[in-house]
């Protein structure tokens, strides 16, 4: 076949893609630090599962504690339904303490971090 040609190599194919983009008009904004802008940072993600965490471990923990009551005094349902509202509430109050920048000792606040915070 006379027609074979080498497949270009992926800097090229890269920069040509670029340049189609920079004259589109379709460049991704950049961040100071070299990353695309807009996007989500794994701290962003790591923040929002631990929220997502403290939320559903709060409910579980109410709903366990409950059940327990329950079992243990014969008050069903009333062990399970005060627990797990009582555990919901928990859990509001950590991803209020964790959003708000709150450590779990009385008083702590980022300021006070010795790693000097973000």
């Amino acid at each position: 076949m006379s027609d074979e040609r080498t497949p270009p190599s992926l800097e090229e194919l890269d920069a040509r893609l670029r340049e189609a983009r920079r004259v589109a008009g379709m460049d991704p904004p950049v961040a100071p630090n070299g990353q695309p802008a807009g996007g989500v940072s794994n701290g962003d993600m790591a923040l929002g599962l631990r929220v997502g965490v403290e939320l559903v471990a709060g409910v579980l923990f109410g709903l366990a504690l409950g059940y327990g009551i329950d079992w243990w005094l014969g008050t069903k349902p009333w062990g399970i339904i005060v627990m797990v509202f009582v555990g919901a509430i928990a859990g509001f109050m950590n991803v209020y303490r964790l959003t708000s920048g709150q450590g779990y000792a009385a008083g702590f606040d980022k300021s006070q971090r010795r790693d000097g915070g973000e």
